[in-house]
């Protein structure tokens, strides 16, 4: 019944609702007024007959006292006047008729011949009356009407029906009046549900329902108005939210494919399709390996393969795809399981392009192994390659040769016309030296002017002869600058790599040990690493004092010793005047005197920093040694040639002044005569910087050199210290002695003051007084002593 209702317009519902109700009460109404007029007039009915049956029993007792059935006649005769009554009796205290009443109108049974006790009753519209006759409780007779009230019925149903039709039509015109009400209700909610179908229609959630009223339809639109404006803050919301997410989705810069179990390409990104040169929807139906390149095929199978076996996990895997175009891309791949809206297994699949990183890794590696200048293997690489051949020699019993190159006069082309000139000459015979070596052997750059050449599987012999022609090739090459030409020779060293080869480092050692022996030899030639080559033996022997001094710089291994310099004259009174001196300190203990490890910080540049521990540890301690330094006349501190080159070493010397607040006029700089000659133009600067500043300058050695006094107006000094090798036979050899008198006297003319070293005994000292030295230095003054011994 509610079910066809369901689908109705509201107002066809309230007007079916209202027709249901005023019917449905209609209709009971009149089925409960029927059954109360029924049971009312059948009860009137049965009263009615039933007092009238009581008033004729009582009037009949005197007839069937007497048996006068003509009194009991007319006891009945009233009968007629009720239209109802078809027949009655009146029967004896035997149950016989005694006297009985027909209407003329009736056609039927008179009444029951015998009376057996009947009550009254109903049959369908007959009535039944039965009343005792009696006379003083004794029971004289019946009294019995039949009465059909079938007509009377039908009247009073007529008048009830024509009740109803009254109802009926009030009722109709109740319901036409009230339909037009309902629009009070259904109004509102039809403008309300017009509201809805546009906004539906149009997707607008800025409209809003009118509000017609304060009842509970006022308070609906209030409530559908508030429900829209949220829904409208959500809907903006989460446009912005999809907007965003599907511009992180699209516009991210990482391909993002889902894939179904087979690999076929449910969705992907717009990025990932731009990638790949097509379409989204291209792409969409297609198998991912129809982009991954086909060497890496089974890497992309393999990915897939380890999801599937471990579901919570992720993988990655870096491979090529190829795009439309053909191009080749290297991309990181990261894939997962997922759960589709099916909830059946897909893959997520996040590439990410690394091809610019691919290639700049392999740009960085070629760069870890290749020299920028020359694009040759470099030093790294080189010894890698070395050592690789050492094992290969021990292994296979084989043999190679490692050959050491450095160009002679290289300097030259640097110093005239520059660095470009000097590199573009470094790449010009790297592809020359290139373009002469086998295709199995290696060149690389080393450093600087140094080159290296590997020669796999090959003999000595055969190494000599391959770097002899190298050597004549560079000799004729000719290296055009500007409107300049050059022309540069190499010294080259070789050694042997066998079975007998300790490692690289031995290798490449005996090959610039034979290289440096080559220059020293007179440089442009070839020579050959012997085990048994003494002046190799003192090479190595330096080499490997390069390690110690670098260790012993680290771990402060170097100990300050000092050397008395006193005045010579008689009665001069001068206050503590020494030179610092530096010795090494080994594992065991042992004190190494400096010309065991000098020559070689000399050689491999190591000089200038062990000139500066010596100077910050010597100003450390006279800061910490006030007495020391309040006595003291001069300290004279050794510099290399290095040092006088280094532009750095300046400001770190005045640095360290500052630092330990130590007089500038108490400290004397020492320079050998032939460092201040090599580099006379930097040493001059040097000296003129710091005699600026209080500090004075001693030229050691003086006099070992060829053409010293050439020089030494050229040379702001204040001390000449004269060679040791004339002072110490001045006794014996007149040419020594002729020597430091010169020297002494020239160093006087030019207003410096002169230092003999080697001053051994009494008798060398008084000679030295005699020629007017101003100061001596020597065993037989005083021997090294370490620094706190002074105090």
């Amino acid at each position: 019944m509610i079910k066809p209702l369901q689908n109705l317009p509201i107002q066809k519902k309230l007007l079916s609702i209202l027709l249901f109700s005023s019917i449905s009460s209609l209709v009971i109404a009149a089925f409960l007024l029927l059954i109360f007029e029924a049971s009312d007039f059948k009860k009137n009915a049965q009263d009615e007959l039933s007092t009238m049956a009581q008033l004729i029993a009582n009037r009949s007792t005197a007839a069937l006292s007497f048996d006068d059935q003509k009194l009991a006649k007319e006891n009945l005769s009233p009968l007629e006047k009720v239209t109802t009554v078809e027949s009655a009796c009146i029967y004896n205290s035997q149950g016989k008729i005694f006297s009985d009443f027909k209407a003329p109108s009736y056609q039927g049974k008179l009444c029951p011949l015998q009376y057996i006790g009947q009550q009254t009753y109903f049959d369908h519209t007959k009535l039944h009356i039965y009343k005792l006759v009696e006379l003083e409780s004794e029971t004289l007779g019946i009294v019995y009407i039949q009465a059909d009230i079938e007509k009377k019925f039908l009247r009073k149903i007529q008048s009830i029906t024509l009740l109803f039709v009254g109802l009926f039509v009030a009722t109709v015109v109740t319901f036409l009046l009230t339909t037009p009400l309902l629009l009070v209700i259904t109004r509102p909610l039809n403008k309300l549900l017009a509201t809805v179908h546009k906004i539906t229609h149009k997707q607008d959630f800025s409209l809003r329902a009118l509000k017609q009223g304060d009842d509970e339809v006022g308070e609906l639109v209030d409530a559908f108005n508030a429900m829209v404006e949220t829904v409208e803050q959500k809907n903006t919301e989460l446009t912005v939210a999809k907007n965003h997410y599907r511009a992180l989705y699209d516009d991210n810069p990482t391909m993002i494919f889902h894939l179904s179990i087979d690999g076929m390409i449910v969705s992907v990104n717009s990025f990932g399709a731009k990638q790949l040169d097509l379409s989204s929807e291209e792409l969409q139906g297609r198998s991912i390996y129809d982009f991954v390149h086909p060497e890496d095929q089974l890497l992309a199978k393999m990915l897939f393969d380890l999801c599937l076996a471990s579901p919570h996990k992720i993988y990655k895997q870096e491979l090529r795809q190829v795009c439309r175009d053909g191009r080749v891309i290297w991309v990181r791949e990261t894939a997962r399981i997922i759960n589709n809206e099916n909830q059946q297994i897909d893959f997520l699949l996040v590439c990410e392009d690394v091809t610019e990183t691919k290639l700049l890794a392999e740009k960085i590696v070629y760069q870890a192994s290749h020299d920028a200048l020359t694009d040759l293997v470099n030093r790294v690489e080189f010894d890698g390659l070395v050592q690789q051949s050492v094992q290969q020699a021990h292994t296979n019993r084989t043999h190679h040769a490692l050959c050491y190159l450095d160009l002679d006069q290289f300097k030259v082309v640097n110093d005239t016309s520059g660095h470009m000139a000097g590199d573009e000459l470094l790449r010009q015979l790297g592809d020359v030296l290139k373009k002469q070596i086998r295709k199995e052997d290696t060149l690389a750059r080393l450093g600087g002017d140094e080159f290296g050449i590997l020669m796999n599987n090959c003999s000595l012999d055969e190494a000599c002869h391959a770097c002899e022609k190298l050597r004549n090739i560079i000799r004729d090459f000719q290296f055009a600058w500007e409107s300049r030409s050059f022309s540069v020779g190499v010294s080259i060293g070789i050694s042997s790599i066998n079975s007998s080869t300790g490692n690289a480092g031995d290798a490449l050692k005996e090959a610039d040990a034979a290289c440096y022996a080559a220059k020293e030899k007179g440089r442009n030639r070839v020579h050959v690493f012997r085990p048994d080559d003494e002046e190799l033996a003192l090479r190595q022997g330096e080499m490997q004092w390069v390690e110690k001094i670098q260790h012993g710089l680290d771990e402060n291994r170097f100990v300050l010793y000092a050397q008395l310099i006193v005045p010579i004259a008689e009665h001069s009174q001068e206050g503590l005047h020494f030179e610092t001196l530096v010795r090494f300190l080994d594992e065991q203990g042992n004190i190494i005197p400096p010309g065991a490890f000098l020559p070689a910080a000399e050689r491999y540049n190591l000089a200038t920093h062990l000139d500066k521990w010596v100077i910050s540890h010597l100003f450390e301690w006279l800061a910490s040694h006030q007495d020391c330094l309040d006595k003291l006349e001069l300290c004279s501190i050794n510099l290399s040639g290095l040092s006088l080159s280094d532009e750095s070493m300046l400001s770190f010397i005045n640095n360290m002044f500052k630092q330990h607040a130590i007089p500038t006029e108490k400290i004397c700089f020492e320079i050998t005569e032939t460092a201040a000659i090599s580099s006379l133009n930097s040493a001059t600067k040097f000296i003129q910087q710091l005699r600026k500043k209080g500090c004075s300058f001693s030229l050691d050695d003086f006099g070992s050199g060829l053409s010293s006094f050439a020089y030494l107006k050229n040379l702001p000094v204040d001390y000449l210290k004269i060679d040791g090798l004339f002072v110490k036979d001045i006794l014996e050899d007149k040419v020594d002695l002729a020597m430091v008198r010169s020297i002494n006297e020239v160093g006087h003319v030019m207003g410096k003051k002169t230092i003999a070293e080697f001053v051994e005994n009494k008798e060398v000292f008084n000679l030295l007084n005699k020629l007017g030295v101003d100061y001596a230095q020597g065993y037989g003054i005083a021997k090294p002593m370490p620094l706190d011994e002074l105090l």
